[in-house]
């Protein structure tokens, strides 16, 4: 039976989203987030989670840094990314870092169900009205560069960077994870290395270079 977990912090687009799965596909078993952390939680919690559904925009996650995670420490899980910006860079940006698919907010039930089917067929799923303009988008050599630097990082330093990020202490850090204090400093070691980094201000750097405007957000000057 595949699992799907749907993490996006508008009720009512769950809603949608749980119903075009279970339309798909008869007997699926439909999780759901509101935040990123509640996301990665479920996906520590249920090894079983086959697909998720990840809003770029939802609380405490910022453009690509989520997707970045998800792939950083679920490896075996696609992720297919919702989002109200269809901007074709950065629809090819999200592929670049791993997403296995990618549905604009607007798609309607018959894109959801084929989405939804596509990506569990370990299929690259993209909605018509984008592909052309998609495959005209050149990845940037240092977005490419990026996401093979992030790649290589285990889902244990993933989790270190994204800490070192929020500004934590490496005492705080490893009291966060459970470990001791010079784990965290090896951890960092190999972090920096891998990234091509010299300290924590630089590295915290490479998640805010995936951070993305939310298209939703904007106001009129």
């Amino acid at each position: 039976m595949p699992c799907l977990l749907i993490a996006d912090d508008h009720p009512l687009f769950r809603a949608a989203l749980r119903q075009a799965a279970r339309d798909a596909l008869s007997g699926v078993d439909v999780l759901e987030a509101g935040t990123l952390e509640q996301a990665l939680s479920l996906l520590e919690q249920h090894p079983q989670i086959d697909l998720v559904l990840l809003d770029l925009h939802m609380p405490d996650n910022h453009g690509l840094a989520g997707l970045a995670a998800i792939r950083a420490q679920f490896p075996g899980v696609a992720v297919v990314v919702v989002s109200a910006n269809d901007d074709p860079r950065v629809v090819r940006r999200a592929l670049d870092h791993g997403a296995a698919g990618y549905l604009p907010k607007s798609a309607g039930l018959d894109e959801l169900r084929a989405a939804i089917l596509a990506v569990l067929a370990c299929e690259t799923w993209l909605p018509p009205a984008l592909r052309a303009s998609v495959a005209r988008a050149q990845s940037t050599p240092a977005d490419t560069e990026l996401a093979a630097r992030l790649a290589s990082l285990s889902p244990q330093q993933f989790r270190v960077l994204t800490l070192v990020a929020e500004g934590l202490l490496n005492k705080q850090i490893a009291d966060r994870l459970g470990v001791q204090e010079r784990t965290v400093k090896a951890h960092l070691t190999a972090i920096f290395e891998r990234l091509g980094v010299r300290n924590r201000t630089q590295a915290s750097g490479v998640l805010r270079a995936l951070m993305l405007p939310d298209p939703s957000r904007r106001t009129e000057p």
